[in-house]
């Protein structure tokens, strides 16, 4: 059986306001943290026989443009959508056009949430 791919769609790190209390659900992140969280994730779900891969995106401006574009590339087999993206506030709209750009452009994905980095291969498990 072919390995099962995974697609994890969060904020470029580089791009947060750490200092804005919203992304304050993590005591002590930062971009570094942030993005050390993301590889750790990528890696363990490589270990776990999956094709894992980022697709890092901004509030906005190209988010749904960058996302479209990697899923047209590849089919996945499953799309996580990190905790930042979906639990701030401020968010909201950027996390309806991601969900809406998956469902447009891989149909077929199951989805699926992490509430933090070290949770990511436990929420991908649990569908595909």
């Amino acid at each position: 059986m072919a390995e099962k791919t995974v697609l994890i769609v969060g904020l470029e790190p580089t791009l947060i306001d750490f200092s804005d209390p919203a992304y304050g659900f993590v005591p002590g992140i930062n971009a570094e943290k942030v993005k050390a969280g993301l590889d750790a994730s990528e890696n363990a779900l490589k270990e776990l026989g999956y094709a894992a891969e980022q697709c890092l995106i901004d509030f906005g401006d190209t988010a749904e443009a960058v996302l479209q574009k990697k899923l047209e590339q590849q089919h996945y087999d499953c799309v996580l959508i990190g905790a930042g993206v979906r639990v701030v506030e401020s968010n909201f709209l950027l996390f309806e056009k991601v969900i809406n750009v998956v469902h447009r452009h891989a149909p077929q994905a199951r989805l699926c949430f992490n509430t933090q980095p070290d949770d990511t291969a436990e929420s991908v498990r649990r569908w595909v």
